[in-house]
């Protein structure tokens, strides 16, 4: 872990260094590097994904949360993987695992759907832009190489955009009946009322779909079939996967559990299925916003602020929780209530695609993010 101290430091020795180096230009050149974007709708909670154990504060606020992390194995004198993580516990063991802690989007308020409107567009505020950050992705890569699809029946918004996109959600899934749904969806588009409500509805159905269904099957299955899409020469270099059920409003220990099983399923089919490809992967996994540090009168937390992010895969230079740790005691939390942000998404982001894909990362950033105005992109993750 980095503490605040040693965090500044560390930026401004990068930051010294930066200058001293040559820039990089745009990618020009074809790449068989692969990303993908798991989304967590719902917004996970980051305290519990990657718990404060060494935290004192972090006990006496979670209670019966806190039981999960009881002799668990440390990542570093802070923090403690959830239990559930069994295979992202692996890859952070082979250094190909990284953590962001206390880490936003732009974003303040506790609505979802405006939440992840910010993370999928990347603006400062809500419906201020119409394209998604992914989509403006493929504008900065070689045109041979510009192709990404969603593991979804509709582009979720984040693939949005001028640049021609996939998606791809066969009925041997187990969400058979999205075919229905989007037929439906299809036949109240010229209904203006019944449009909008069809729209919400389906909106929220997304935000309590179940992640941890047949002990984690389904979410491998996705994760798999995630792969050999990306997998084929000819094949997508970006995909984005959309999970749901991270609201864990009431009865969070074991839905979380849950939940946590599922994305460790799929990552670790991802893993497998891409075999060799692996190394050269990586998968971004975040969340709208994170959830309260106490914990409520149903055994579940609310909608916070600060969560936690991931990077995956044989690209990233893993084993390490990046955080400028705000603490949890009254006086540090955000109005009282959540975790800080003290990292900004967007950059973690830009700073992560930029080494991956080669791009020079002042220019990256505000493509992909123009409401990160003042960031700096963080560097050296992979």
């Amino acid at each position: 872990m980095l503490d605040r101290r040693s965090f500044l430091a560390s930026g401004a020795t990068l930051g010294l260094a930066l200058g001293l180096a040559p820039r990089m230009a745009f990618a020009k050149a074809a790449t068989d590097k692969r990303f993908v974007f798991i989304i967590q709708r719902g917004a996970a909670d980051g305290l519990a994904t990657l718990a404060p154990v060494g935290d004192p504060g972090f006990t006496p606020a979670r209670g019966a949360l806190a039981e999960d992390y009881t002799g668990a194995t440390k990542l570093d004198g802070m923090f403690a993987l959830h239990p559930a993580l069994k295979t992202v516990a692996g890859l952070y063991g082979q250094r190909q695992a990284l953590f962001a802690h206390a880490i936003a989007s732009p974003y303040r308020d506790r609505s979802h759907f405006d939440g992840q409107n910010v993370l999928e567009t990347g603006s400062a505020g809500a419906y201020q832009v119409k394209d998604g950050w992914l989509n403006r992705l493929l504008g900065q890569l070689p045109q041979a190489q510009a192709r990404a699809i969603a593991v979804a029946v509709t582009v979720p918004l984040a693939l949005r955009g001028p640049h021609e996109v996939a998606s791809y959600a066969p009925s041997a899934l187990p969400e058979a009946s999205e075919d229905l749904l989007a037929r439906v969806a299809m036949l109240y588009q010229g209904d203006a009322q019944l449009h909008g409500l069809w729209s919400e509805a389906m909106a929220t159905r997304k935000l309590t779909a179940d992640m941890g269904g047949a002990a984690g099957r389904n979410a491998a299955a996705t994760g798999a079939l995630a792969a050999k899409l990306l997998s084929p020469a000819d094949g997508a270099r970006i995909a984005m996967i959309e999970t749901g059920g991270w609201d864990t409003h009431a009865q969070q220990r074991g839905r979380l559990a849950a939940q946590l099983t599922g994305l460790d399923a799929m990552v670790g089919a991802l893993q497998a299925e891409l075999g060799p490809l692996w190394s050269d992967t990586l998968v971004l996994v975040a969340t709208e916003f994170g959830r309260t540090v106490a914990v409520n009168g149903t055994g579940g937390t609310d909608h916070g602020t600060a969560s936690a992010a991931m990077l995956l895969g044989g690209a990233v230079k893993g084993g390490r929780v990046l955080a400028d740790w705000p603490g949890l005691r009254g006086g540090d939390l955000y109005e009282g209530r959540d975790l800080k942000p003290t990292l900004q998404l967007d950059a973690f982001i830009a700073g992560a695609l930029s080494g991956h894909f080669g791009i020079e990362p002042a220019r990256l950033l505000p493509a992909l993010f123009p409401g990160a105005s003042g960031a700096k992109p963080l560097e050296g993750l992979v």
